[in-house]
């Protein structure tokens, strides 16, 4: 299986050999036999360097595991577009880790480069954005530069070619692997690797620094399994048998107010038909999951209440069995160039709240690039 973002399977690795009390620095030319090479992966010559070719492929440290490190690599592309990058801390044979990557044809955008964790293979870069996630950096064209990779605890910094400020810095990686393998990878554009090294560092304390949880969150939650979205009327809502019968997992939201259902379910990768072409956006996606969430308002009085809600890729919303909205908001869906980040802001229900207790369900529908919500709950102004 190719480990890389193509095929959200990303199966990588690493791990110190060295001394604990006398880390080393691990030099890996490219025809070292710990590379494992997948996909378009090969050793090359390039602009009077011998390196590692990559395009639609990966680069994987065999039997090595990382904790905390630094990996420093350089790095040319002649490609006008593309990603490509590191994976690191990558456990579950590819199913969960952490990812950051360059874009060539967002250089010096503020989202050339951008960092996801990946759960259950998928990787959610549609929820996790801004600073900590994404960032403006220039990329070079057919250009040797640096890049550095620095690893410690719950935190990394990212450096491109300045290794004094980082371009990125991770305030807080999300995937909850504290040690794993390690690869280069390419999803597309021709890009060469040369002069890749890692060197084991102390461990650091494991320190979260999570964004404060906002008033009116809705945190707790049951999950349903993952049932083909085609297979279902997503307008009806379940009905009691159907209820009754599912084997509801309990959640809790993760700061600021995320559920991310690919912590809890595996991701599907469907071949989205729109992706390319933006006329077949209304046509069926097979392979298209769906994970029902229900939750429990209790409301001193009959009142409205606002319901503010972000979420990926498409969503119902049910409030004491009847359908309130329906919201389609996947990649390319909306216009060709739409990304589908997920805030809370995105969009707004407005729910007729009974005295007593009231069950609020989401219909959440996954094609790919992040599976999650966010709700709050905020009072009607006047």
């Amino acid at each position: 299986m190719v480990r890389h973002l193509a095929l959200c399977a990303l199966g990588l690795l690493f791990g110190s050999t060295a001394p604990a009390q006398t880390p080393k620095t691990l030099v890996f030319p490219p025809d070292s036999p710990r590379w494992e090479l997948e996909g378009q992966a090969k050793a090359a010559e390039y602009q009077g360097r011998t390196c590692l070719f990559l395009d639609g492929g990966a680069a994987v440290v065999k039997d090595l595991e990382m904790r905390d490190g630094v990996i420093d690599v350089d790095v040319a592309t002649p490609a006008s577009r593309g990603f490509f990058g590191i994976q690191f801390r990558i456990a579950n044979d590819g199913a969960f880790g952490e990812v950051v990557y360059l874009r060539q044809h967002k250089s010096g955008l503020p989202d050339a480069m951008q960092y996801t964790p990946v759960l259950n293979t998928g990787l959610i870069w549609q929820i996790f954005n801004g600073p900590g996630f994404t960032g403006a950096v220039d990329i070079p064209r057919d250009v040797w530069f640096h890049l550095r990779l620095e690893v410690r605890g719950a935190q990394a910094k990212m450096y491109v070619k300045d290794m004094e400020k980082p371009a990125l810095v991770m305030n807080d990686l999300k995937s909850g692997i504290q040690k794993g393998q390690v690869a280069l990878y390419v999803l597309t554009g021709a890009t060469y690797f040369s002069n890749f090294t890692i060197r084991a560092t102390p461990d650091a304390p494991w320190e979260r620094h999570q964004p404060p949880m906002p008033l009116g969150t809705l945190t707790r939650w049951s999950l349903s399994p993952s049932y083909d979205a085609l297979a279902r009327n997503l307008e009806h809502p379940l009905s009691p048998t159907e209820s009754d019968a599912i084997r509801w997992q309990d959640v809790e939201a993760e700061a600021p107010g995320f559920v991310l259902i690919n912590r809890y379910r595996e991701s599907p990768h469907p071949r989205v038909s729109f992706a390319n072409d933006f006329s077949k956006r209304l046509e069926p996606q097979p392979g298209m999951k769906v994970v029902y969430a229900r939750t429990t308002i209790t409301s001193d009085r009959e009142q409205v209440k606002k319901l503010s809600i972000g979420y990926s890729d498409d969503v119902s919303v049910f409030l004491n069995g009847r359908i309130l909205f329906r919201g389609r908001s996947a990649q390319n869906f909306r216009d060709p160039a739409f990304l589908g980040i997920v805030n809370s802001e995105n969009d707004a229900v407005y729910l007729p709240l009974k005295k007593g207790d009231n069950e609020l369900t989401l219909a959440v529908s996954e094609l790919g690039g992040g599976w999650g919500f966010i709700c709050r709950l905020t009072d009607v102004e006047s």
